[in-house]
């Protein structure tokens, strides 16, 4: 098993940080990936996402879906049954969890929704305008000369 040390990395960039971490946290073996519970994650247009998880189970009230820090925590704590029963077979798993998720920058969640045991999240990337490209308009040299004049003759007429 090959392991990739990434501390070149680090001394060599500004401002990665963020990927720096998350190519680390996808290449160490340390940490087991949980399987439960199972999950989508499809684009739904240019700039929109949904997740998808299998929340079987659980009420919307036992549901929790928050974004903290760029990633989104999605958790369930099932409420104790008051009657208990006596299943013959339990197949179907209701035991706590917390998934994570990291969003990429300008990605916010505009909504979640749980529908016929799944819970889905709705997300869009919204990128600033700063940061959309935009057209610069090229003017001709002869244009900007006739308009620094009239800039000119107008400023002067101003100050007479």
């Amino acid at each position: 098993m090959r392991t990739f040390d990434l501390s070149p990395l680090y001394r060599a960039t500004v401002g990665f940080d963020r990927v720096a971490d998350m190519m680390d946290r996808v290449l160490s073996n340390d940490i087991a990936q949980p399987t439960y519970p199972p999950y989508n994650i499809e684009k739904t247009a240019e700039n929109a996402y949904r997740i998808s998880v299998a929340v079987a189970g659980f009420a919307p009230d036992e549901l929790s879906v928050e974004v903290k820090e760029g990633t989104l925590f999605i958790a369930a704590r099932k409420t104790p049954e008051t009657a208990e029963r006596a299943y013959l077979h339990r197949g179907i798993a209701t035991r706590a969890f917390e998934r994570r998720f990291a969003l990429a920058d300008h990605v916010r969640v505009t909504g979640a929704t749980h529908e016929f045991g799944m819970l889905h999240v709705d997300l869009v990337r919204e990128t600033p305008e700063a940061l959309k490209p935009r057209r610069i308009e090229i003017a001709r040299a002869d244009e900007t000369a006739r308009a620094g004049e009239i800039e000119a003759k107008a400023v002067e007429a101003a100050t007479v």
